[in-house]
This record gives structure tokens, C-alpha cells and sequence, in this order.
């Protein structure tokens, strides 16, 4: 199965949205391989986003992403990249279509709850910063065979 990383954000954690974020992604099939609740330390937010590091916009958003917890998951199914990606909707809440995770959930741009992988390679990148292989537990879903043919 593919795996991506998906992080319910400070404001997502705060307005005790965690159990609406997992409850979406398990009724639509995904699993749960690995879980974490912590304030991020600044090395790992360093790498998470090392891709905005010279953008104007940086600062502030290393200061709201250690503000306060975060709850970090790695999610497996087929093509769970896209899968998540459409259920979490589009990165500025106000172009998110209602029924997605930010169009339901989220008002701004800078507080969007979520953050999920972009592609497969990005989620292995950022898998690899926030867990360890023996950290992420694969199981076979009881419902599996009525998931994927």
C-alpha cells in the first residue's frame, strides 16, 4: 500500500478537530499506521518546510506551527496521495469545496488545519522526518476485500 504524512495543524488541535479528521479519512477507507501528539522542535519544522525557508512568509509560519501541538500521522491505501489530498481540499480554505476537511473546517489561508503530502515523494521525505520505520505499524483493515477488488 502507499503511505502519505498528514498533520492536523496547532488551530486543528486546538478547536479539537483531530477525531473529525480521522473519522473522514477512515470512513473513506484509509488506515492508520502511525500517530504522534507533540509541539514540533524547530529542526524538524526546519526540514518539514525547508522549501519556504527564504519566503517572506516563513517566520510566521514556524512561530504559528510551534504555537502549540501537533498531530502527526501516516496514512496507508491506494493512491493515498490524491485520495487525501481531495478529501482535505484546497491549501486556501476559501477555494475549498464544502464537504473537504479545510471547506468545512477552516476560514484562513494561514490557519487550514491540515497539512497533507503533495506527492509520493514528498510524503516519503516527510514520513522520514517525523517517524522511524519502527514506529509505523501495517495491519490488514477487517474490510479490506470490500475496499479494493
Amino acid at each position: 500500500m502507499d503511505q502519505t504524512f498528514v498533520m492536523i495543524k496547532p488551530d486543528g488541535v486546538a478547536r479539537g478537530l483531530i477525531g473529525d479528521v480521522i473519522a473522514r479519512l477512515e470512513r473513506k477507507g484509509l488506515q492508520l499506521v502511525a500517530a504522534r501528539l507533540e509541539r514540533l522542535p524547530e529542526k524538524r519544522v526546519m526540514e518539514q518546510y525547508r522549501e519556504h525557508l527564504e519566503k517572506p512568509f516563513f517566520p510566521s509560519l514556524r512561530h504559528y506551527i510551534t504555537s502549540g501541538p501537533c498531530f502527526l500521522m501516516v496514512w496507508e491505501g491506494r493512491n493515498v496521495v490524491p485520495v487525501v489530498r481531495t478529501l482535505v481540499g484546497a491549501t486556501n480554505p476559501a477555494e475549498a469545496a464544502p464537504g473537504t476537511i479545510r471547506g468545512d473546517f477552516a476560514m484562513d489561508i494561514g490557519r487550514n488545519v491540515v497539512h497533507a503530502s503533495d506527492s509520493p515523494e514528498s510524503a516519503r521525505r516527510e514520513i522520514g522526518i517525523h517517524f522511524s520505520p519502527d514506529e509505523l505499524c501495517s495491519y490488514k483493515r477487517a474490510d479490506e476485500t470490500f475496499l479494493y477488488e
